[in-house]
């Protein structure tokens, strides 16, 4: 049996503020923020992340990643040197780890044109002091991490534009510093880590195929193919986004344009456990990204006001989406 995780805290930036909701397991249709934090002034938020008790944020700039209290304070912050002029094409991102003592910052300097590679950081997250810092060979506007549920370790998915997507992790090595790996693509993006973390979920860059795999080696266990889920390859593309809803099921996005010039997407479900389809959902969303699984039947979609909405194939919602197969 998979050990109740404890309840995720997500953010959204609005009105020059980050919101904190709590994700519990009675938490259903729009949720209400349970925390407010006023970033520094003139400090634009690219990326957030609060921590579990809601009592500390860490967000990232342009130019550097701050970690303030919910009194406003500045607990610590680490500039991004030398400073970048350059406004579009990178954004720095965080996470914490699963236990809560450390941040991984990811540093797209190439792109920001600050004379060097990407770093991915590693900070104390109490005091800021930079524990670990690995010079990366990549050329990103932006990453992805994900927090293994179970044994720690982070994923970051470093998208490079047209040159591909590169997959890196993150452990504790025997000291207790960080030890990173490459695995060893260029043509494929994470998307998801299952809810016990036992695989992890990739979109080929190319958007021909999706393929579950191993934690953590990587070894593939499964793919499937545009063609296996009755559309034509010519036309249609596997969307970067999805997930896992169940630990046995995953949602798969398909997408194309019709003849009219007409963008179309559809989600469709997929049994982990055998690789064969299992229906679809549907889901009133403006965009293919916008659906956000949870990995327990859950899933969430934005709101009025900005407020996300979290929905359940449970009869927890009053009004929930219509859902087929």
């Amino acid at each position: 049996m998979i050990p109740a995780p404890p309840p995720k805290v997500i953010t959204r930036h609005r009105d020059g503020r980050i919101y904190a909701y709590v994700v519990d397991s009675g938490a259903y249709g729009a949720l209400e923020p349970a925390a407010v934090f006023q970033p520094r002034d003139g400090d634009g938020v690219v990326a957030s992340v609060v921590r579990q008790d809601l009592e500390r944020v860490v967000y990232t700039t342009l130019n550097g990643a701050v970690c303030l209290t919910r009194a406003g304070d500045v607990a610590w912050a680490s500039d991004f040197e030398p400073y970048s002029d350059v406004r579009h094409g990178h954004r720095p991102g965080c996470a914490l780890s699963l236990d809560g003592r450390t941040v991984w910052v990811y540093r797209p300097d190439a792109m920001a044109r600050r004379g060097g590679g990407d770093q991915w950081v590693v900070h104390d997250a109490d005091s800021g002091v930079v524990l670990a810092r690995r010079e990366l060979e990549t050329v990103g506007h932006g990453a992805g991490h994900h927090v293994h549920p179970v044994d720690g370790s982070v994923y970051l998915d470093i998208g490079e534009g047209q040159d591909g997507s590169v997959i890196l992790r993150g452990t504790a090595g025997a000291d207790g510093r960080p030890e990173f790996e490459t695995y060893p693509w260029s043509d494929r993006c994470l998307i998801d880590l299952a809810p016990s973390g036992q695989q992890f979920m990739t979109v080929d860059h190319e958007q021909a195929d999706v393929a579950f795999h191993h934690h953590p080696n990587g070894d593939v266990l499964f793919s499937l193919p545009v063609e296996a889920f009755g559309y034509d390859p010519e036309e249609s593309f596997v969307e970067w986004s999805g997930g896992y809803l169940t630990e046995d099921t995953a949602v798969v996005t398909l997408g194309g344009e019709s003849q009219d010039g007409e963008e179309w997407f559809r989600y469709h479900l997929v049994d982990v456990r055998t690789g064969t389809l299992s229906g679809e959902i549907t889901v009133e969303v403006s965009s293919p990204y916008e659906l956000v699984p949870l990995g327990d039947g859950s899933w969430l979609t934005d709101g009025p006001g900005g407020h996300p909405v979290r929905w359940s194939r449970a009869p927890q919602q009053s009004a929930p989406p219509h859902l087929a197969g």
